[in-house]
Parts: C-alpha cells; sequence; structure tokens
C-alpha cells in the first residue's frame, strides 16, 4: 500500500472519529412520563403540561445540554415504552426500590423523599388501619402506594382493588366503591387542596418512604442517566432545584427537606465522635 493511499485513509478514519461526540450531542432522548401525578407531572388550566418532574427535568437538560422530548403516557404506558425500547427513560415519580432495581430498572441518584399513606372520605369512621378488616381499599396498580398496601393486607384482612389512575381511585373512594386509598402523600395532599376533594390523609398511616428516581431500562441509555445525575447535582447547588420545589410545595417544603439533610448529617457526625470516643476508650 503506497503512502499516499494509507495518508488518505488516516485522514478519513480522523474525520470519522471527530464526527462520533457530534452525532451524540445531536441526540433527541425519548423521555416517558405520567399524565396525572399532580404536583410532579399533570396539565395546568392552559393545558400546558407542568410539575416538579417536568420542571427539573427541563432544568437539567439545559444545564446538561441535551434535548429530550417528552411523552406523557401513564405509568404502565411509560414502563412499557421504557422496556420495549420506545422510550429512553422515565420521570413519573418512581420510588427506588431494591425489588425494581432487581428486576431491570436502572435509577439515578434520588430527587426527592417520598412517604406513602392511607387516605379516606371526609367524614368516614375509618381511624387506622384496624378498621380495614372486611373491606376494600384501592389502590394505583404498579405504585410505591400498592406495595405498601400489599404489605398490610393479610395482617389487617383487607382486600385491593386495582386502578389505572389517580383520579379514577379518589373518585372510587368518594363514590363508596371502596373505603379508603394508598397513595404518595405529598400527591394525595396536592390532589385535595387543589381538586377540592372531600378525602382525608389519615394521621399516623405514613411509612417511611423512599426516594423517587429517574429510571432507564437499558444500558444504551447510560449516557442520560448520568447526564441526569449530573445536572441534578448541578442545580442542587446552584438554587434551581431549592426554586422548584418552592414553586409546587411551597417554602415550608424546602426547609423541611433541608432541615432533614442537617440531622442527618449531624446524626451521621454524632456516631463518627462515639466511634473515635470508644477507640481511644480501647
Amino acid at each position: 500500500m503506497n503512502k499516499k493511499l494509507i495518508a488518505v485513509l488516516l485522514t478519513g478514519a480522523m474525520v470519522c472519529g471527530a464526527a462520533m461526540p457530534v452525532a451524540a450531542a445531536d441526540k433527541k432522548w425519548t423521555i416517558a412520563t405520567d399524565t396525572v401525578f399532580k404536583p410532579f407531572e399533570y396539565t395546568d388550566d392552559k393545558g400546558d403540561f407542568v410539575g416538579i418532574d417536568v420542571d427539573i427535568l427541563a432544568a437539567i437538560a439545559e444545564d446538561q445540554g441535551f434535548e429530550y422530548e417528552l411523552k406523557s403516557l401513564g405509568w404502565d404506558a411509560s414502563i412499557a415504552a421504557c422496556q420495549a425500547g420506545q422510550a429512553d427513560g422515565m420521570i413519573a415519580g418512581a420510588s427506588i426500590t431494591d425489588e425494581r432495581k432487581e428486576s431491570g430498572w436502572m435509577f439515578s441518584e434520588g430527587y426527592y423523599n417520598a412517604t406513602q399513606s392511607m387516605t379516606v372520605k371526609g367524614g368516614s369512621d375509618i381511624a387506622g388501619f384496624e378498621d380495614l378488616d372486611g373491606k376494600t381499599v384501592g389502590v394505583k396498580t404498579g405504585t410505591q402506594g400498592a406495595s405498601y398496601a400489599e404489605g398490610l393486607k393479610e395482617e389487617y384482612g383487607f382486600d385491593i382493588t386495582y386502578f389505572e389512575d389517580s383520579p379514577t381511585m379518589y373518585q372510587a373512594v368518594l363514590g363508596g366503591q371502596v373505603v379508603a386509598c394508598f397513595e404518595d402523600t405529598p400527591i394525595m395532599a396536592s390532589s385535595i387542596k387543589d381538586g377540592g376533594l372531600d378525602l382525608t390523609i389519615v394521621e399516623g398511616t405514613e411509612n417511611e418512604g423512599s426516594p423517587y428516581g429517574f429510571a432507564v431500562f437499558s444500558e444504551n441509555s447510560q449516557e442520560l442517566l448520568d447526564m441526569f445525575n449530573a445536572g441534578l447535582k448541578d442545580i442542587k447547588e446552584n438554587g434551581t432545584y431549592d426554586e422548584i420545589i418552592a414553586r409546587y410545595l411551597g417554602e415550608d417544603a424546602v426547609e423541611s427537606e433541608e432541615a432533614e439533610e442537617t440531622e442527618e448529617t449531624e446524626d451521621a457526625a454524632e456516631t463518627e465522635e462515639a466511634a473515635e470516643t470508644e477507640e481511644e476508650a480501647e
């Protein structure tokens, strides 16, 4: 092979190699989400799709410089689209759990800690789990609220009816088809307040909760997951994250999260100090 031909081939290879990152940067990611999960994703009075998840994703995309198309599919359809390769990722108030990780979900760092609780119709005589014996409660299919209820079912002797979306589940409680429902606490509180629903969150029924995470289902989306984590870190550091939380949940919600982080830091410091004291004693 002559030297001129080698030079041409090498030049072509360099040009192709240089073009690869540009192609990756031009990729437009498809991200699936729920349709009615206020205040995390929902449609406002103007018909615009808004919410905590929607704004967090937009802020992260701007920070990381990637393009995306957000498809409002519903909970089950979002999971199915990701698993079928029709969507690259999913942001829909998805709780990070070991069970989901084992079944193929790959999560980002948590971006919001949420508990689940039980809600009843206003004026109901159900004051706790003990009052559910022989009755039926509602849950949304495939959610952490459903898992919470399923874990209590045998102990408290109630049955479960599954619904595809939250509004239908709420109406079932209001209409008496079920006596209660299990839902993420911030979602339920927002729905009651903004929708004027005659529902009450039963005090003392909250679980420990778990963080929400952005999810992908294929290693092909690892780049997207990495960018989400990097962007989340940045928007937390520059204050954008707190602004989004305050916009939908109020300033108290931001202060509460900061208090929890401070408490965790203090607990860790106390544990470390105790360990050092024990070592010195030894």
